[in-house]
């Protein structure tokens, strides 16, 4: 494990690596986010206010959905302390940007989808944040399979982990599932004629199945029923996603060119 990047490499700062690789995949996604905002041919300059919205909404909640960990809540951190100190959750933090981005439309009356410039640099944020955890955090499970994590009395000290036994790389699987997604949104559904924002629906969707499935192997706590906390969340956004996507396609909305035929006859219709 590697808490500082000194750990990581002698003549780098002694800064924390975790944070380091957060703030390289921000910068990451940033620079994808202008080329396709660029691309797209998005001039609003309200735009920027949806990034911000974003950003602070990714900060705030990416704390706040790490702090009632317990039922007794004496034994969680006060709310300040824990915005300044506490645990973060990449997968509260996609909640609050969510959120944040909606609010910020509201406060600044900017009236389009926004999805669609958000979903690639998104993709590559989580894939460049996920090495931050897997140099600093506890890799997985115990497993028999060869391509399992070692740690050293030192390393399984430092994250709660027994020494000499192989473990998952989770951090792993997830950064080959963000790559993955960034590839196939780059490179082949951001050209295909899908509705406005649906690709960020899309990866939101295929993310949280593949989120509730590497749980399995994650190592976090049993909160209930056998099942992490972050997999109770996901029972019950995966349905809604689903419902969401199967709806579009059944009332013909996934396409690009079947939401505007529709907006057409709505328009038709109300001068009719």
């Amino acid at each position: 494990m590697f808490p500082t990047l000194s750990d990581l490499v002698p003549w780098l700062p002694a800064i924390d690596t975790h944070s380091t690789f957060v703030a390289l995949g921000i910068l990451a996604a940033g620079i994808v986010f202008v080329v396709e905002k660029q691309r797209r041919r998005v001039t609003d300059h309200r735009i920027a206010y949806l990034v911000l919205g974003a950003l602070l909404g990714a900060a705030v909640f990416a704390r706040l959905g790490t702090w009632a960990q317990h039922v007794d809540f004496s034994q969680n951190l006060g709310l300040f302390d824990q915005l300044a100190y506490g645990n973060a959750s990449m997968l509260s933090g996609l909640v609050g940007a969510w959120l944040g981005v909606h609010v910020a439309k509201r406060l600044c009356g900017y009236p389009e989808r926004s999805g669609d410039l958000f979903a690639p640099a998104v993709a590559l944020a989580m894939a460049i944040g996920r090495i931050g955890c897997l140099l600093t955090e506890k890799p997985g499970t115990p497993t028999g399979l060869p391509w399992g994590v070692v740690l050293d009395e030192a390393a399984a000290a430092r994250v709660g982990a027994d020494a000499g036994v192989p473990l998952h790389p989770s951090f792993i699987y997830e950064i080959m599932f963000h790559v993955t997604a960034f590839a196939l949104l780059w490179f082949w559904l951001r050209h295909r004629p899908i509705a406005a924002g649906e690709t960020l629906t899309i990866y939101i969707g295929a993310y949280a199945v593949f989120r509730f499935t590497v749980e399995f192997v994650r190592g976090n706590e049993i909160a209930w029923m056998g099942l992490t906390r972050p997999q109770l969340f996901l029972l019950v956004t995966i349905p809604l996603l689903a419902a969401r996507i199967i709806w579009m396609i059944r009332s013909g909305r996934f396409r690009a060119d079947s939401t505007v035929e529709l907006e057409r006859k709505m328009r038709d219709e109300q001068h009719a």
